[in-house]
Formats: structure tokens, sequence, C-alpha cells
């Protein structure tokens, strides 16, 4: 099971590091103290190695970060919502709460990025250059980062979407024809391309014998995916324009009393009832939430002994929606809030539950509809 740690706030951003960074950080720590170090200059105490290594691999991040931070505060500046920055094994991740407004927009916030590793690329550089005659260690260690960062620059300049070169590619195509959908739909293309191009040469230098070539296709992996669904949620997005939570949401929605054994819940309801989401009364009151996540987190021994009250979501924490909040909106909040459904509220009560197989379902009839 994956788990996100909160490290840091910056200019209230969180930033938070995925458990599968560790990975990644440990495969660095240890590919430059145990080969890249000791082949590039000598010393009497290993140890030394090891502990540059580490703070080199710190700095890798440090560098990642930086690049992140540079999207996140251009976003923030023009009036954006950066929910969070995450650091995982493939890099980093700034997530931003809605699509720029503009095509000019989005050039300049994904164009930031890249031009933040080039600059730290430099820095890196000329440290490298200017202590080169004092310390070899340290010059070795700059030069790497200054390479590394070249990299980070240069690959994400690639016009494949959702890369910030893909997003400059979209900005462009998007200013020209002026239609999201459209500019989406090309740069999306151009990343699956150049995704199944990672993931084949990938596959051919594996079978050459270069292991690196299953980082390649890790790559390609993970940019087709990130190119399909960039697609499908700006498809979603413009399917659910003019839609109101009252089209959307499902009246069939079912209380269950905030004292009800857990066991009980599960057997008698999501069992023989197949939902998943239940909303939870003390009285006549709105008392919370509680669907399947909130019960696996739980050993089915401690069922039985378990209560509702003590498993949902309470109310003053329920992420919820009125009546007129539009299709898009929705989406945004369930994406923002990482939830699968948004209670409807008017005047304190509740009127419907909008899931997200609902907005699902809405794209695939609108889709087979040709709307």
């Amino acid at each position: 099971m994956k788990h996100t740690w909160k490290v840091a706030r910056i200019s209230g951003i969180d930033i938070k590091v995925d458990s599968s960074w560790l990975v990644i950080f440990l495969l660095f720590t240890f590919s430059l103290s145990a080969f890249y170090f000791p082949q590039s200059f000598p010393v009497s105490n290993r140890m030394y190695y090891w502990l540059l290594g580490l703070l080199t691999s710190l700095l890798v991040f440090a560098s990642v970060l930086f690049h992140e931070l540079a999207h996140s505060l251009t976003a923030k500046k023009q009036g954006e919502k950066v929910e969070d920055i995450t650091l995982f094994i493939l890099g980093g991740v700034a997530r931003i709460s809605d699509e720029p407004g503009t095509p000019q927009k989005e050039f300049v916030m994904a164009l930031v990025g890249p031009v933040s590793s080039f600059v730290l690329a430099l820095f890196f550089i000329l440290v490298s250059v200017l202590v080169a005659p004092f310390s070899k260690p340290i010059q070795v260690a700059a030069a790497y980062l200054g390479y590394i960062n070249a990299i980070v620059g240069g690959f994400n300049l690639l016009p494949g979407f959702p890369m910030d070169g893909g997003r400059v590619l979209r900005a462009i195509v998007w200013k020209a024809t002026g239609d999201l959908k459209r500019a989406t739909r090309v740069a999306s293309q151009v990343g699956q391309g150049i995704a199944f191009f990672l993931i084949f040469f990938g596959i051919f230098r594996f079978f050459r014998g270069n292991l690196g070539g299953l980082w390649l296709v890790l790559i390609g992996w993970f940019l087709h995916n990130a190119s399909v669904q960039g697609y499908s949620q700006v498809l979603l997005k413009s399917s659910l324009e003019g839609l109101k939570a009252t089209d959307l949401m499902s009246k069939d929605f079912q209380f269950v009393e905030s004292d009800l054994p857990l066991e009980v819940l599960v057997q008698d309801y999501v069992l023989r009832q197949r939902e998943r989401v239940f909303l939870v009364k003390e009285g006549e009151k709105l008392a919370g939430i509680v669907c399947l996540e909130d019960i696996k987190k739980y050993p089915r021994e401690r069922w039985p002994e378990l209560r509702v009250r003590e498993v949902m979501t309470p109310a003053e924490k329920i992420i919820y929606v009125t009546p007129g909040t539009t299709g898009d909106q929705i989406l945004q909040r369930l994406a923002t809030a990482n939830v699968n459904q948004v209670p409807v509220l008017e005047d304190g009560q509740v009127i419907g539950i909008v899931c997200r197989n609902n907005l699902l379902q809405v794209l695939q009839l609108r889709t087979e509809l040709g709307i």
C-alpha cells in the first residue's frame, strides 16, 4: 500500500513525499556512492563516498522540487490554486486545481519548469568549474547535478502531453485553433507516440543487455497512461459543461444510524444492497458519510466492535455541493479532495449524491450519442 507524507510547506503549498520516492532515492544514493564517485576520485575512507552520495541525492530531488515550485508559484501568480507538490519514483508533480484559463497562461506555466532546470544546470556547471582547482569531490558532484538538471529540463521539453513540452504544444495549438479539447487531443496523441517509442526502445535496449532499458519502459508506460488520462479529463470536463448537480445526482441514497455496528453495515447494507456509500444520521441530523473505502481501513475482526460513527467522515469534514454547482466544478472537487462522491445539500438537507460513476456514465452516453 502506498503512503504519502507531508514534509514541508512552502509559500502555502504542501510538499509531500510518496513512498515510491524512497526507492529511487536509495537507488540514486547507492549508484553514486558505490560506483560513480569511487570511479571519479580516490579517498582513504569509503564512508566519504556514502556521505557525498547522500547529499548529492538530496540535491537531485531538491532540484526536482525547485522545478515543480517554479510551475506552482507561476500558477499561483496567475490566480490558480495549487493543492500540493508530491515527489515520487519518476520525479515530482504539482497538483493544480484547474486548467489554465488561457493558452498564454498555459504556455508560461509550462515553460517555466524546464527553464528553471536549465538555470540550475548552468549554476551547478559554473560551481563545478570554479571549485575544480580546489576540490575534486565537489567538482564531480556539481558536474553531476548540472548534467541531471539539463536532462530533466530537456526531457520535460519533449512535446508529449502531459509533460511540459506537451503543454507548450497544447498552448500553441489552443491559441491557433481556439479549441482546448482539440489542442489536448493533438498533444495527447503526440505524448502517446513518444510513450510507445520509449517503451519499444527500452525493450530493444534491454534485450541488448542494457538494464537501463527497463527504466525507459517504465517512463513510457507512465507517460502513456498520463496522456490518455489527461485527454479523458478534458473530455469529461467539456461533456459536463452546462450540467448542474441536479442533472447528475442520484436520489437513490440511504441513511444509516451512527450507532449501527460496522459488521451489520457490511452484511445488511453493503453486501445485500450492493451499495458503496451511505449517509449517516443522528436523529434527523446529518452526522456524516461512510463509504466502502472507510470500511476497508479496519481489519475484519474489528467490525463487530466498531460503530459507524467511529469510521465515518463527520459532517463538518464532508465535501459537498449545492444544486446549482456545475458538472465541471463537481469534477474538480472530486479530484481535489480525492473522493469518489459528494452529497448535494439544499438548505442543510441532503437531496442527492453525485458519484464519480455518474459523471462517467454521462460521458459514455454523450459519446455514444455523438454529443
